[in-house]
């Protein structure tokens, strides 16, 4: 059931540049608090969704030139929007339950914490403090970072498919790819990443096979608010 849901997915979402990994709630809720469990019994499927590099072109470019007249909030987040709650139409048998990564719950957390979800899908490795076995910081907060095999930091964690009638207690878990081993990497893209974000650097932390073009760079390093313009786009409501 897993690899036809799976292959649908994809077959939908991998032509606009985004990449699926399947999870099992269980393991989720394994690794985190019980506030921050996601309500679904253990073994119900459920994907993570990533844009990578190209979903800037495949997806975002072509969604703004059609929908113009449509986009009163941040384009990026309406066009997943747009894209993952199609799915439901992929799937009209089942019932499908979408979680975006820019959605908060009344409590003032997030729905879903993304990269936790990025790293037991197998999708992206979640580097953190703890992986770090010379701590260099002392009193300072450091916060974790993941990082894709393929694009390294060139991508983001867009969403949740959460598929509640269907459960797969026999789906087997793949470890995410730990593409940054050593201990001097580690240090170093948990520095670049908690104390020079905005330069991007960390993002190449690894040798990657794609990473945002220039346009998309400027994209999202321009403040919200401007970004309408470089899009074509002259109003903004909040």
């Amino acid at each position: 059931m897993e690899l036809r849901v799976s292959e649908r997915l994809q077959g939908a979402l991998g032509p606009l540049g985004f990449e699926v990994r399947a999870f099992k709630v269980g393991w989720y809720n394994a690794v985190l608090q019980p506030a921050f469990h996601l309500p679904y019994p253990d073994d119900t499927l459920a994907f993570v969704v990533l844009s990578t590099p190209s979903m800037f072109d495949k997806a975002l470019k072509p969604f703004v030139n059609k929908e113009r007249l449509q986009i009163i909030r941040d384009p990026v987040d309406q066009c997943v929007c747009h894209h993952l709650s199609g799915v439901k139409e992929i799937f009209p048998e089942q019932k499908v339950d979408v979680m975006f990564d820019y959605e908060i719950l009344p409590s003032r957390r997030p729905k879903f914490l993304a990269q936790t979800a990025a790293h037991v899908a197998g999708a992206a490795y979640y580097y953190q403090r703890k992986d770090v076995k010379f701590d260099p910081w002392g009193e300072k907060k450091i916060f974790g970072v993941c990082i894709h095999p393929k694009y390294g930091g060139w991508f983001a964690i867009r969403g949740l498919l959460l598929f509640p009638d269907v459960q797969v207690p026999f789906l087997e878990q793949s470890a995410p790819v730990d593409c940054v081993s050593t201990e001097e990497k580690r240090t170093e893209l948990l520095e670049l990443f908690n104390f020079h974000w905005r330069d991007g650097r960390y993002r190449d932390i690894i040798e990657v096979k794609e990473r945002y073009s220039e346009e998309q760079k400027t994209y999202f390093s321009t403040p919200p608010i401007e970004r309408f313009k470089l899009l074509g786009l002259t109003h903004f409501t909040q």
